[in-house]
């Protein structure tokens, strides 16, 4: 062996040791040592040199993407003996779908080894760092790693995100329309029903915000919030609906409180006042709404009507017994006018019983 790079380490009867440094690939072959005895003796070894593979590069890339572009990335690396193993991962995960490509190099020792990554470009893949590892065992478990940003150009995302989800009559309501994309969006337009907002002094636009103050029934509409940038434009609607207020004010358990005005009215005034009272008096202040008890109202309307009822039929009765007695008393006096005395004015009064056909009785 007659080269500067080996050394002669140690020499005896017993050992012959050399070392070879800067080792390259001419180094790998067998290799002989002799003992020169009768007869000589030899043993041999052969040697194996790895090809340690260059640091790998990843081409294919142009800055910006534009979403919706098909990408072919490309790892390569060269010099591996054996071939070297290409990974793909996107950040940190790892990417399956791949396609692998061993190659020959000229010295026909060593390898060049070439992985393409081909995917679809995606808003979500923006930022996103894709790395290509390659392994091999010269690197003593360190893998050599190429890396790549990802930067993708994508129309607007726009969303409306409303303060209040049940708007009311007088309140105030603030819509703020979220936009992202890439580059970033312009400031947003604003519009109502397809024109320019009506009412400029209550519907403020402050950059992304809308707010509408005192809400009526007139700011019924849909509303259109708008972004665009250089690579297009997008936009959302919020159909925005104003509610009358006095639907939720009160509940409905309280309206049967509210009937004793129409049963006191039909009663007379002085048996109205006297209902009004009493149910006033009886009613505990304290008692919650919603509790079931005796209607105090209804109760004295009933007695009410029954006090009147029984007026009534009184009154009834004393017209009818006078109207009989005076009945009487003009039929005993009839045709008693021109009698001369009192006897002819008996016998010639009608219904007296000389000239009755039949007999009568009156009840006095």
């Amino acid at each position: 062996l007659r080269d500067n790079r080996i050394e002669l380490v140690r020499a005896s009867w017993h050992e012959l040791s050399i070392s070879v440094s800067d080792v390259s690939l001419s180094d790998e072959g067998q290799y002989t040592c002799s003992l020169f005895t009768m007869p000589v003796k030899t043993s041999k070894a052969f040697l194996t040199v790895l090809g340690v593979p260059e640091k790998p590069q990843i081409t294919g890339f142009t800055s910006p993407v534009m979403e919706g572009e098909r990408m072919q990335l490309t790892c390569k690396t060269s010099g591996s003996k054996p071939a070297a193993d290409i990974r793909w991962f996107k950040n940190d995960k790892e990417v399956k779908d791949v396609k692998y490509i061993k190659e020959e190099d000229a010295n026909r020792k060593t390898f060049t080894v070439s992985s393409t990554l081909d995917f679809l470009a995606d808003r979500n893949d923006d930022g996103a760092v894709v790395s290509c590892r390659v392994d091999h065992e010269s690197l003593n478990s360190t893998p050599q790693i190429a890396m790549q940003v990802l930067e993708i150009h994508y129309t607007p995302l726009v969303k409306i995100i409303s303060s209040n989800s049940w708007p009311e009559e007088g309140q105030t309501i603030i819509l703020t329309c979220e936009s992202k994309g890439k580059p970033v969006p312009e400031p947003v337009l604003w519009t109502k029903d397809g024109g320019e907002l009506p009412d400029p002094e209550r519907m403020v636009v402050n950059g992304r915000v809308l707010s509408i103050s005192f809400l009526n029934k007139t700011d019924n509409g849909t509303y259109r919030c708008e972004a665009k940038n250089p690579i297009g434009r997008n936009s959302t609607e919020y159909v925005l609906i104003v509610h009358d207020v006095f639907n939720t004010l009160l509940p409905t358990t309280v309206i049967p409180s509210l009937t004793t005005a129409t049963v006191t009215t039909t009663v007379a005034l002085t048996a109205s006042t006297t209902t009004s009272a009493t149910a006033t008096s009886i009613r505990d202040p304290n008692a919650l709404a919603g509790q079931t008890g005796p209607d105090h109202a209804l109760i004295g309307g009933i007695v009410a009507v029954v006090v009147f009822v029984t007026l009534c039929s009184i009154i009834l009765l004393g017209r009818y017994l006078a109207r009989h007695k005076g009945t009487y008393l003009t039929n005993e006096a009839k045709g008693a006018e021109d009698a001369p005395d009192a006897d002819t004015a008996i016998i010639n009064a009608e219904g007296s019983q000389v000239n009755a056909e039949e007999k009568k009785e009156y009840f006095i």
